[in-house]
């Protein structure tokens, strides 16, 4: 095991935990609740977010940004919203500072004549923007994301899983029927199945909530779900059908092709920086983390091998034309190449940092691979090493990321479906 990481056999929960912090992914801040994402982390969740606006933006959506702050008269509008969310709420209800004249510290001033809620969700403030940009048929669909952050108030919570901040998107769209909104709710589900089993390599079961489990405000809400390694289910991904919950709410109304005043049909939906705790414990091991080739931050990290300084310049001048020679490939094009040049750590230590990352190749390059001509490549996955003559290198890493992608894809759909059991009855369901 890699820098003392917890078995998963061991303790699931810590070895989860020892991963996050130790491959530099988050850690905990001095707000109870929240996390620091550290820049590997937020590297993966920036891969993450310029797939999936990528897939939004096929799919016809654009990117708006809406206030954080929510009048807290505004969550009252919909009985079932506040009902879900009061209990989560952050609220403020000062506009400011000032100094004690008592204890020489600061206080509370200006008190507010309304308090205003910390965005736990966008429906409300969103949606009483929308009745001033909803008039006619003809200013529908109205197909707008954002990407935020928001604020639950948890009392229990782990990095990336749950936290009291934390960074999503969230799609809020607007329909002239109910079909076309049920359309694009089942639509936006298919977007986050694609991503998570194309690009996160983690099979998912698409399906609807219960009218318990739904969201607050929603007439029906759909999610994804996936298997970790645990043998439990995470909820990867909801899209939801509003119906005209929120429309009414807040009079938002447009005038059909009939000439008739209509209220408008509403979705949401949402993925969050949930997506990476679940890549972790969909693949990962007890040597670290195990990333999949397109959301890898570095997909292929070069590490120079040299003791002597009369070999470290020409192992440096190879391994930066390998590493020149990798980014002009046309069909490497989208990959991102590190050359690991750290003098202050040993080839050893870049190499076990390097597994703990979870880079799905690395590169090994040292005097006698550079006078024979050739590298060793390591996959992560499983560990097997090849050697190959330097000019092929480029042909077999296109062929070894494309097969380590697949690889995770199979094996994490294997596990899943070794640990499923099918059940037709409640009482079924209780037995098992």
């Amino acid at each position: 095991m890699s820098k003392g990481i917890t078995s998963r056999a061991d303790d699931y929960a810590k070895w989860y935990t020892d991963i996050v912090q130790k491959a530099d992914l988050a850690d905990y801040s001095a707000v109870r609740g929240c996390m620091v994402i550290k820049p590997y982390g937020y590297a993966i969740w920036e891969r993450m977010q310029a797939e999936l606006d990528r897939m939004f933006k096929e799919t016809g959506h654009v990117n708006a940004y809406f206030p954080l702050f929510i009048p807290q008269s505004f969550l009252a509008k919909e009985a079932s919203h506040i009902e879900g969310f009061a209990l989560e709420c952050a609220v403020v209800t000062h506009s400011g500072l000032e100094k004690d004249p008592e204890t020489g510290g600061l206080r509370p001033k200006g008190k507010l004549d309304e308090p205003l809620v910390v965005r736990p969700t966008s429906e409300t403030i969103i949606w009483n923007t929308y009745k001033d940009w909803i008039k006619s048929w003809r200013d529908l669909p109205l197909l707008i994301n954002q990407w935020a952050n928001v604020v639950r108030w948890e009392m229990r919570t782990r990095l990336f899983l749950r936290t009291t901040e934390f960074l999503w998107q969230e799609g809020h769209t607007a329909h002239a029927t109910a079909e076309e909104a049920e359309a694009e709710a089942h639509q936006m589900l298919e977007v986050y199945r694609t991503f998570a089993e194309d690009f996160m390599a983690v099979p998912v079961i698409t399906g609807r909530k219960s009218d318990s489990e739904k969201f607050a405000g929603a007439e029906t809400t759909y999610c994804i779900e996936a298997m970790m390694q645990d043998k439990k289910a995470l909820q990867a991904g909801t899209s939801h059908y509003l119906g005209q919950n929120f429309a009414k709410a807040f009079e938002c109304q447009f005038q059909n092709k009939n000439n008739e005043l209509e209220y408008v049909y509403a979705t949401s939906w949402g993925v969050s920086t949930r997506l990476i705790g679940a890549l972790i414990m969909a693949h990962s091991d007890d040597k670290g983390l195990v990333l999949p080739p397109k959301l890898a931050p570095y997909p292929v990290v070069i590490i120079p091998i040299y003791r002597k300084d009369d070999e470290k310049e020409t192992v440096l001048a190879a391994a930066r034309t390998l590493k020149g020679s990798l980014e002009a490939d046309r069909s490497l094009r989208d990959v991102r190449v590190k050359l690991d040049d750290r003098e202050q750590y040993t080839p050893g230590y870049k190499f076990a940092d390097w597994e703990l990352r979870g880079a799905p190749i690395r590169v090994e390059l040292g005097p006698r691979d550079v006078a024979a001509g050739q590298v060793v490549i390591v996959r992560r996955d499983t560990g097997v090493k090849q050697t190959v003559p330097v000019d092929q290198a480029d042909e077999l890493i296109v062929s070894l990321l494309g097969e380590i992608q697949s690889a995770l894809f199979q094996k994490a759909h294997a596990f899943r479906e070794q640990n499923m059991v099918p059940v037709d009855t409640y009482d079924e369901f209780k037995r098992v």
